[in-house]
This record gives C-alpha cells, sequence and structure tokens, in this order.
C-alpha cells in the first residue's frame, strides 16, 4: 500500500486506497454524592481510538479499529491481551473495536466481521435494536458495542431486504456489583454482593428485515431469534456464618417481532416504532415495547419528543437489567442547537408517568481548531428508589472531556 503511493506520487491516490481516523480522549466524572457500597466521587476515564479504511477496488473496503482504555475505578480489566470478542465484564483494555469486509455488488452489499448493526427509527427507546448491544458500566453515558457476524442487504426500487447472521452471542457489558451503578437498597446495604460467574449461552442470532421508502410513509418490519442482550438476574442469599447476596446473570432465548415507520407532515415528522418479545423459557417475560415520536428541524434547532411504553403479557422474571425496559412509561425528550460551526449545545430527558423516576442532561461542547474539542455534561437523576431510573438518584454527576482528533 505504501509503495503503491510512493510510486504514484499523488495523494488523490493514496486518498483513494485508504484513510483514517482517532481520537485521543479523557473523561473526568464528579458525583457529588456517595453511594451505599460506593463513595468514590472523582472517576478518570482514558480512550485511544484509531480506525483505518482501506478500498483497493470499487466494489470492495475493509475497515478496522483499535480501542486502548485507563481508568481510575475499575472499570479497565487488567489484562493486556488484545480482545475481539467484547464478552469480559471489565471494559478491555485493549480491543479490536470493529473489523470489517464490505463487498458492493450492484443492488447487492455484504458486510462480515465485527461490525456495528442498527434497526429502528426512533430516538432514545428504540424497541427493534436486536443486534445492538452496549455498555451500560454507567448507565446513562453507556455506548454501542460491536457485533460479529455477516449481513446482507439487497436494494430493489424502494424495497429493502436485509438479513443477518452472528454465530457469536454479544452481550450488553452491565454494572459491576460493587460500584455506584448496581443500586443497592440502603436495607441490604450491610450485606456483602457477590458475583458468580455468568454463562452466555451458545448458538447463533438471526434477523431479517424489509424496509420500504417512498411518499408517503417510510416502514419496515423486522423479525429476531437469538438471546437478550441484557440479562435476567438471579439472587440469593447464602446462609453461611457471614451472609451474602451471590447473583448471576443469564441471557434467555427470545424472538422479536417488530415494525417501525415514519411518516412526514408539514409541521412535523411523524414516527412510531414497536416490537413484540416471546420466549420459550419458563424464566422471562413476554411483552410489547413501543414508542410514538414526533420530530422537527427548525434552523439550527432539531426536537424530538414522544412516548415510550410497554405492555407485559407475561410476567416471569424476578429480576431483569433492562434499560429500555426502564426507560418506557415515560415522556422522553431530545433537543440540539448548533450555535456555530464549533460549538452546540443538547438536551435529553426522561420523565415517568407516575413522577417516580426523572433524568435529564445537558450537554455543551466547543471545538478549537481541527483538532480539539472540548464537552461539559450535567446529569441530573431523581426519583423513588423501587423505579428504574429513581435508583440511581445518587448518581447525579458532571463529566468534563477533553478529545484531540487526528
Amino acid at each position: 500500500m505504501i509503495f503503491v503511493c510512493f510510486v504514484a506520487s499523488r495523494k488523490d491516490v493514496c486518498a483513494q486506497l485508504w484513510s483514517q481516523r482517532g481520537f485521543i480522549e479523557g473523561s473526568t466524572f464528579f458525583y457529588p454524592q456517595t453511594a451505599p457500597n460506593d463513595d468514590v466521587r472523582v472517576v478518570g476515564d482514558g480512550l485511544l481510538r484509531a480506525e483505518v479504511f482501506v478500498k483497493p477496488a470499487s466494489w470492495i473496503q475493509f475497515a478496522g479499529g483499535l480501542d486502548l482504555r485507563a481508568g481510575s475505578h475499575d472499570h479497565v480489566d487488567d489484562s493486556w491481551h488484545l480482545d475481539f470478542s467484547d464478552r469480559t465484564r471489565r471494559r478491555p483494555r485493549l480491543s479490536v473495536r470493529r473489523l470489517t469486509a464490505t463487498v458492493t455488488r450492484r443492488a447487492l452489499t455484504v458486510d462480515v466481521g465485527k461490525q456495528f448493526i442498527r434497526w429502528g427509527k426512533t430516538d432514545i427507546v428504540t424497541p427493534t435494536d436486536r443486534f445492538a448491544p452496549r455498555d451500560f458500566l454507567t448507565v446513562v453515558d453507556n455506548e454501542f458495542l460491536a457485533v460479529t457476524g455477516a449481513r446482507a442487504v439487497v436494494q430493489a426500487g424502494r424495497e429493502t431486504f436485509e438479513a443477518v447472521w452472528a454465530p457469536r452471542f454479544s452481550p450488553s457489558r452491565v454494572p459491576l456489583v460493587d460500584e455506584r451503578w448496581t443500586a443497592v437498597p440502603p436495607r441490604a446495604a450491610a450485606i456483602p454482593v457477590l458475583e458468580a460467574n455468568a454463562t452466555l449461552p451458545e448458538g447463533s442470532q438471526t434477523g431479517v428485515r424489509w424496509g420500504h421508502t417512498g411518499s408517503p410513509i417510510e416502514f419496515s418490519a423486522s423479525f429476531y431469534d437469538g438471546f437478550n442482550h441484557l440479562p435476567n438476574i438471579d439472587a440469593a442469599v447464602t446462609t453461611s456464618e457471614s451472609p451474602s447476596i451471590v447473583i448471576r446473570q443469564h441471557h434467555p432465548a427470545i424472538r422479536m417481532y417488530g415494525v417501525d415507520a415514519a411518516v412526514p407532515s408539514r409541521w412535523f415528522t411523524i414516527k412510531g416504532e414497536a416490537a413484540y418479545f416471546t420466549s420459550a423459557s419458563g424464566e422471562t417475560d413476554e411483552y410489547l415495547l413501543y414508542v410514538l415520536q414526533l420530530e422537527r428541524q427548525t434552523g439550527e434547532w432539531v426536537f424530538v419528543g414522544g412516548y415510550a411504553g410497554e405492555a407485559v403479557t407475561t410476567r416471569r422474571a424476578a429480576l431483569t437489567f433492562a434499560p429500555d425496559r426502564g426507560l418506557t412509561r415515560s415522556i422522553v425528550a431530545r433537543a440540539s442547537y448548533t450555535i456555530d460551526p464549533n460549538r452546540g449545545v443538547a438536551f435529553e430527558t426522561a420523565v415517568r408517568e407516575n413522577g417516580d423516576g426523572v433524568y435529564a442532561k445537558t450537554e455543551y461542547s466547543q471545538a478549537h481548531g481541527q483538532h480539539w474539542r472540548a464537552t461539559v455534561t450535567g446529569v441530573v437523576i431523581a426519583g423513588h428508589e423501587d423505579d428504574f431510573l429513581g435508583q440511581y438518584h445518587r448518581n447525579s454527576h458532571a463529566t468534563v472531556t477533553l478529545r484531540y482528533s487526528f
């Protein structure tokens, strides 16, 4: 590759063959309150991310990315081995973020490897997004994890047909039991919480999606057969001289039947999304998640607001970690304003319909030159301890992030 660029001695030829991007980022989290199981108030995280894209021909492209992490609060694994699977409880110190080959031939596009697969149309809560596990170590400041598999997309006029096969299960990363984002009830704060080794399911996940674009409506239907990337949790109290709570995660097999649609109008774009989840397991719920939202862009403002709901048809699980369900039965909203090319502000909130839980986030970001960007974020969480949002009421925080992009 370097030899070809050297011989050609032209920047445009090199640019056609390969490109790269990346950043170095440092973040500091400030928590004004301690939690029953965590008295640390200042947490630091560091991330170096580098990505390379190689396009040797018009019909094929390769993409790869590496992450190097550091942290002050035991979020990062001590091992220096190169992680590919993203199945560790802590964030790997050195990991392959993605590694994908993309082949395009006329109407067919095939992606093979570790990749990001997103389904659905709505914001904040996206019920049909089943191939999208996340890192929830800090529940409200999460990012997506890639999955390993193959995806084929066929575009036929206004119709799009997509098929996904993932031979290896990729779970979401859930909060660590000895840190503040595992909310411990005050009555159990004096009892140690231990975590048994989780057994991740073996087997593949498959999904298909059909989409239609065009006036006056854009819609799609999807089906997923695999495992829930969010776990059910079993908890037991030991009867030894020093009692403790032992928890174990397991990921039940599920099937998802989903639809989503977007309808533009004069004042708003109306978006809706719904997914029904069934399971042959006798230990997990069957339920419907749905979202109805309005979206409008006016000038430099973008507004999104709506309602996320849930209807449980069969209740079986005693305890789950499910942020998608935890944000339902809520009014959800998001707004962003571009002040100028270098500055912007954003707002996001979820308010439970019964008032038992409130989450609000404000973010201001400013760039300096082509490489530097500083971001200040404030998160406020309040509510009742029995509510998914309210249980994190001690975790309101501010974050300062400085990024250098290259």
